[in-house]
């Protein structure tokens, strides 16, 4: 039998401020307490850098608090602390942004590609129109991107995320933000 391999999952604070109490019923909050539920219950940790944390305290819903006290004493959060900014993804990102808008919605983001680049390479969250689609796009150009894994846990049906995150969080090549069949188009050139 095959040793569980524990990931670092940088949780975005959407999941947090959406993730609903036992009796919400909306799916989008029972899809994201489930997903944090299995976090909890499997070998994986959260990662929770300075800006994470930030974006936590200020979002997250009182069941997303709760979780986060209960994966402290479980010690399965990784505090991970960016010293230094690479200067050369900021550039890069910057650079492939065509409006101010969109320099305003990768920079806001960006914390979630150097946790991700400094840990396990997985980020989870349910910004898909915003920042999955800016950095999907980018990763076409910018390498250091493409092998990290974004999964939404709202995408039950296609994308599977628990399912994903109990058969050990796998680095499967259709999460990839470098990930392209050919002729797709969905989140453009």
């Amino acid at each position: 039998m095959r040793a569980k391999v524990s990931r670092k999952l940088v949780i975005d604070a959407s999941i947090a401020r959406a993730c609903g109490r036992p009796e919400a019923i909306y799916p989008t909050s029972v899809h994201c307490r489930n997903f944090l539920e299995n976090v909890l219950l499997t070998c994986h940790h959260m990662v929770m850098t300075r800006e994470i944390r930030d974006e936590w305290n200020k979002h997250a819903s009182k069941f997303a608090q709760a979780w986060k006290v209960e994966m402290v004493s479980r010690k399965k959060v990784v505090v991970h602390n960016a010293e230094s900014l690479d200067r050369s993804l900021w550039d890069a990102l910057e650079n492939f942004a065509k409006t101010d808008g969109q320099r305003g919605e990768i920079v806001k983001d960006i914390h979630l590609l150097e946790a991700a680049l400094a840990t396990d390479q997985i980020i989870v969250s349910l910004d898909e129109n915003t920042a999955r689609k800016y950095f999907t796009q980018a990763a076409q150009r910018i390498e250091a991107l493409k092998p990290i894994v974004w999964v939404n846990p709202d995408y039950v049906e296609k994308e599977q995320p628990i399912t994903w995150l109990l058969a050990g969080a796998l680095h499967e090549k259709e999460r990839m933000l470098g990930y392209r069949e050919e002729g797709d188009l969905k989140y453009g050139n």
